[in-house]
This record gives C-alpha cells, sequence and structure tokens, in this order.
C-alpha cells in the first residue's frame, strides 16, 4: 500500500469556521411516540438556516433493539423504523386516522420504546398490507420498491435476519437452529419466509424515502448532516450473524471468543464491557477492508459527514475474555493502523469523516489520526479541572479539533454546572469570567470564539435544560434515550435566532455567501 494518501491535512470539509446543532431525530417532538422525520425535523431545518448553523448532528440511525441505544442495532447500514412519518400515507389513503391513534396515545413527553414496540407493528403491518393492494400510490411518491431492492448489497440480508429472529420471538441468532447459523442459504429462507422478508424491505424503503427528501431539504439550505458510526457491529445483528468470518467467533453456545469495551476511565470507574464481538482483522486485511468500504460507502450515503465512534481501537483496543465479560479483565490489542486508513483514503480521497477521540488516549492514538488526516473531538465540560495544561481549554486547543459543549454521554451543561464541585464552578467563572448563572450559553459564547473549526451545540444547551434532559448516562442499562423537546420548546427555538446568527457572523461561522 502507497503512501500517497496518509495526509496530515484536514479534509476539505474542515475548511473555514461553522457551528452545528447536536439532536437526534429521536427527540424530535411529534405524535407518533418518538421524533419522526415529518413536519418537526423540516422545522428544525429551518430554525438551522435562520440561526446560522451549517451542521445537524445525530446519533446513529440504525433500527434498535433491547436497551433502545442507536450505538447497538441490529443492521449499521438499515434505518430506525420507528422514525418512519405516517402521516404521508394517511394523505395518499394507505392508512386512517384511526390507525394512527394508538401511536397518538403514546406520551409525548420522553419515548416509551415498550409501549412504542407493541403498537408499532400492527401499524406497520397495515400499511404494508394496503400496499400490497395499491402499490402506485405510495411508488408515485416515493420510487419504485423493486429498484430499492436491487440497491442495497446489505438489504437482502437485514430482512432475512429480521424476519428470522422474529420467528424465534426475538432470540438471539446464536440460539437459531442449525440451518440458519451457518452457512446462510438467504435464497431459502427469503422464498419460506416471502411476505416477512418484503415486510422488512418495505420498512426500509419507506425509511430511506423519507430520510433522502429530509437531507436534501437540509442540504438546500445548506445544511449538511453529521451523522454517527459505531465502530463495532452489535453482537445480534445482521452484520455479525451474515459476515461471521470477519470477527472472533468460537464454536460454543455464547459465540464470542471476546468482546469489546473500555478500562476505567472518566465515565465508568470499573469500566465498560460493551459485548460486542471483536474483529478478526487480519480477514479483514487480506481482503481489502471491503466489508468496511462497503459499511462506510452506506454512511457516506445518508450523511455528508460521519463521526466514527471509538477512533482508537483502530489504533488499540480493549480486549475482554467474553467467559468474564468483567471490563477490569481486559487488555489492549493492536488494531489495524495506518493499512486500514491508507485503503479507506485512497476510496475516500475527501474523508468525510470526524475521529471520536475521547477517553484514555494517547499521542499514538493522536498520531495515527494526523497520520489518517482526521480531525478529533474536544468537550468543554472536561475542561475545568484547574489544570491549565488542560488540553480541552480554549487556549490549548488544537485547529484539527471539533469542539462539543457536550456530547450525547454527558449531561446537559446546566446539569454539568449544577452537579459539580465548588471547585470546578469556580474555575468555569474565573477561566469565562462570568457569573454562571447561564451555564449554557456562557459556554456557547465562548466556544463559538475558540479556533475550532467547527463547534457543535446539543440542543438542550440552547433551551437551557437540566439533568431531567440528559440523553444518555453512560454505564446505565435503562432509562436513556427517551428525552424529547416538546413542539413549545421547538417553537421557542426560533426566538434565539436572530441572536445565535449574529453570534455565527461575528465569529465568523456564517458561510460566506451567508454574510
Amino acid at each position: 500500500m502507497s503512501n500517497s494518501h496518509i495526509s496530515q491535512s484536514l479534509p476539505p470539509w474542515m475548511d473555514g469556521r461553522a457551528a452545528g446543532l447536536l439532536l437526534h431525530p429521536s427527540s424530535l417532538p411529534g405524535s407518533q411516540g418518538i421524533g419522526a422525520l415529518g413536519a418537526e425535523a423540516r422545522s428544525l431545518v429551518d430554525f438551522l438556516e435562520m440561526a446560522g448553523f451549517s451542521y445537524w448532528q445525530t446519533c446513529p440511525l440504525g433500527p434498535t433493539g433491547f436497551g433502545d441505544s442507536p450505538y447497538q442495532v441490529f443492521c449499521s447500514n438499515a434505518g430506525n423504523p420507528y422514525f418512519i412519518d405516517w402521516k404521508p400515507l394517511q394523505e395518499i389513503g394507505l392508512l386512517t386516522e384511526t390507525d394512527l391513534f394508538p401511536l397518538q396515545e403514546l406520551p409525548a413527553e420522553f419515548t416509551d420504546y415498550g409501549e412504542l414496540y407493541k403498537v408499532f407493528s400492527t401499524l406497520a403491518r397495515t400499511a404494508y398490507l394496503n400496499f400490497q393492494g395499491n402499490r402506485n400510490v405510495l411508488e408515485l411518491k416515493y420510487g419504485s420498491i423493486d429498484a430499492f431492492k436491487k440497491k442495497y448489497s446489505w438489504l437482502q440480508a437485514f430482512a432475512c435476519f429480521q424476519t428470522l429472529k422474529s420467528a424465534h420471538n426475538n432470540h438471539p441468532w446464536w440460539s437459531w437452529e442449525e440451518e440458519y447459523r451457518s452457512p446462510i442459504d438467504f435464497v431459502t429462507i427469503e422464498s419460506k419466509y416471502a411476505d416477512d422478508c418484503n415486510f422488512y424491505i418495505f420498512l426500509q424503503y419507506l425509511f430511506f424515502a423519507q430520510w433522502t427528501e429530509l437531507k436534501t431539504y437540509a442540504n438546500e439550505k445548506g445544511i449538511s448532516i453529521l451523522g454517527d458510526l459505531p465502530i463495532y457491529a452489535a453482537p445480534d445483528s445482521s452484520d455479525v450473524w451474515a459476515n461471521q468470518s470477519l470477527f472472533q467467533l468460537n464454536s460454543e453456545s455464547f459465540p464470542f471468543q471476546n468482546v469489546a469495551g473500555v478500562p476505567p476511565d472518566y465515565f465508568n470507574q470499573d469500566g465498560q464491557s460493551w459485548g460486542n464481538p471483536l474483529y478478526r482483522w487480519e480477514v479483514h486485511e487480506d481482503d481489502d477492508f471491503s466489508w468496511w468500504i462497503q459499511r462506510l460507502e452506506a454512511q457516506v450515503e445518508i450523511f455528508d459527514i460521519v463521526r466514527i465512534d471509538h477512533f482508537r481501537a483502530f489504533h488499540d483496543y480493549w480486549s475482554i475474555p467474553s467467559s468474564s465479560g468483567i471490563a477490569k479483565d481486559g487488555h489492549w490489542e493492536n488494531g489495524p493502523g495506518i493499512k486500514f486508513w491508507s485503503q479507506i483514503n485512497e476510496v475516500f480521497p475527501q474523508r468525510p469523516f470526524l475521529a471520536e477521540d475521547l477517553g484514555l488516549i494517547t499521542e499514538e492514538v493522536r498520531f495515527l489520526r494526523d497520520q489518517a488526516g482526521l480531525p478529533g473531538m474536544a468537550v468543554l465540560q472536561f475542561a475545568f479541572d484547574g489544570d491549565s495544561k488542560n488540553l480541552y481549554l480554549p487556549h490549548n486547543l488544537a485547529k484539527n479539533l471539533v469542539l462539543y459543549l457536550g456530547t450525547h454521554d454527558n449531561d446537559t451543561t446546566c446539569g454539568w454546572y449544577d452537579k459539580a464541585d465548588e471547585e470546578i464552578r469556580g474555575n468555569f467563572r474565573s477561566y469565562l469570567n462570568v457569573s454562571g448563572d447561564y451555564p449554557s450559553w456562557d459556554l456557547l459564547r465562548f466556544a463559538y470564539r475558540t479556533v475550532s473549526p467547527l463547534v457543535i451545540v446539543p440542543v438542550q444547551d440552547l433551551l437551557g435544560l437540566g439533568s431531567e434532559a440528559r440523553l444518555n448516562s453512560p454505564g446505565l442499562a435503562s432509562g436513556n434515550w427517551q428525552w424529547r423537546m416538546s413542539h413549545t420548546q421547538l417553537n421557542s427555538l426560533f426566538e434565539s435566532s436572530s441572536y445565535l446568527r449574529e453570534q455565527a457572523k461575528i465569529t465568523g461561522r456564517l458561510k460566506v455567501n451567508d454574510k
């Protein structure tokens, strides 16, 4: 492999200065029990344009399972059918108002995934049944479903996986009959379960049609979508089931030799065991990383930029014996390093990627990131420990970092400030020269004035919300991913748009043609 595509310069998308908003679609308001790709999503895009933002960042968009985490999905290339906006199907007569009642009766203040799961399937099956009887009315709107089937190489495996999972009472794939575990005969499965496979394809057809419309709407208004991809595939996913040779599996009832996680860190003093199977990187390398290339191609199609979660594992990764599952029992193993990124950068010369390099990061990991020519991340909430050499303090920030007030794993800025000890709050007030009465807006104004080319602001911080609006607490198995905005809160964002636009303008974060 030549080194011609190894670069220490930043990718073209990092040229200039900009600001973005972090909001997962699940947190949008609406009457479907969870945020959807409809009017509220377009309203958010309208706000972003008015407020001078250039990016909308989301978490991964895949179909979630037990635990509801978008970082543990049934397929990293598929879309979450919960996000489908059903109103267009009602408007063309494939659903009735009565069909939508069960969704509308779900809580609007938060996402109740358990109740959503119970009512979603009935509605989706009704839509599918009506579509079968009148395909043209939907295909005139969203295009040919047969063409959609042929477009995506991962779709067959995903549809078969979801079908078999449903047929096995949602048990994981390693508990299925041997005939469905290895080797996998997709044609036989599709023949035996034709209607169910087509149902799951139908849901993806709807998701991708609506997501494409939304992304086009955003792009036309100058808003780029910054997405997210977990480095690891979920254990119970079509990614692993259909590509078993690429993962460290064994023949026991639980099929994973070693699993992924992290050692003790800021978020969890015991470390974390995620349970994801680890890659057999030598097998990936022998195939020129083709599975990874296809995976990234799928992400680059639905996102303009892709944040890759847990970048450090490309350098070295924490390997935990599945026999214990205890994070502290793990050890470091070497990742694929620059061999991987040389190959990736040949396929993606524009390098539309962002490296998540938070946590326990070594200089070697940062060197790999720079070799790959990727920006990293900095989080302002981590900056005020009193160490003047803290890398996240604004005077120490490097220009190759995207700056976050906080991420989806952090408390809101107001929640963080309220819970921080007085020394940290004092450091915050002294460094920013503020009273601390409005910590999220203090931090936003300061972030805009740093050297970081891109600043990302969680929507909760624009709303000045506390810990009640936290989206995820790492290490807690339940109660995450539930927070939602209200329509009132979404509408209130517009009240701050002119001020935000002025802040973007005076700090050089408005696009040139917007000035």
